[in-house]
């Protein structure tokens, strides 16, 4: 595929597939770093899933305001629901940093794949051009799916693995 032509910035595309590198790197000593050094990528691992959950949710914030001093458009997500959909995935990564790692590392997986599964639907709203918000959803599945499997994964080896 030429770049030059590709709908989403190869910059958006390095950046995006970057921000994997924390999750396959720290679920990676949560299994092999010798103790204590296994606990505390665990615990950078719930800190980092927690930081990209919260600005996945953010992003909706970051879309909708410039819709902010223009009269309501009647479209109850533009108006209301993308603000308030902004922020519970920050408020569940919060809760989730404050319980049992790997219980929180799963909450963190599963709202990354909900929010998702909600935003394939409604971005839509803050994409101008088809192609672009359909790449946009291609890398998105890709970080999403990862993420989430690194997140699992961590858990899993936390509650069955390790001893």
């Amino acid at each position: 595929m030429n770049t030059s032509t590709h709908p989403i910035p190869n910059l958006v595309l390095k950046l995006g597939y970057a921000g994997l590198i924390p999750f396959v790197g720290l679920a990676l000593l949560v299994q092999l770093a010798p103790t204590p050094l296994n606990y505390l990528s665990a615990e950078s691992l719930a800190g980092y899933g927690a930081v990209i959950t919260s600005f996945m949710g953010a992003l909706h914030w970051g879309a909708s305001l410039h819709t902010l001093g223009n009269a309501p458009s009647g479209d109850r997500w533009v108006d209301r629901n993308a603000w308030i959909w902004g922020v519970i995935p920050a408020l569940v990564a919060w809760v989730a940093l404050h319980i049992y790692i790997p219980v929180g590392l799963l909450i963190m997986a599963s709202t990354l794949i909900i929010q998702r599964n909600l935003d394939q639907n409604t971005y839509r709203y803050y994409f101008s051009n088809d192609d672009a918000r359909e790449a946009f959803m291609v890398m998105r599945n890709r970080l999403t799916y990862i993420a989430a499997a690194c997140l699992t994964w961590a858990a899993v080896v936390i509650l069955f693995i390790q001893v």
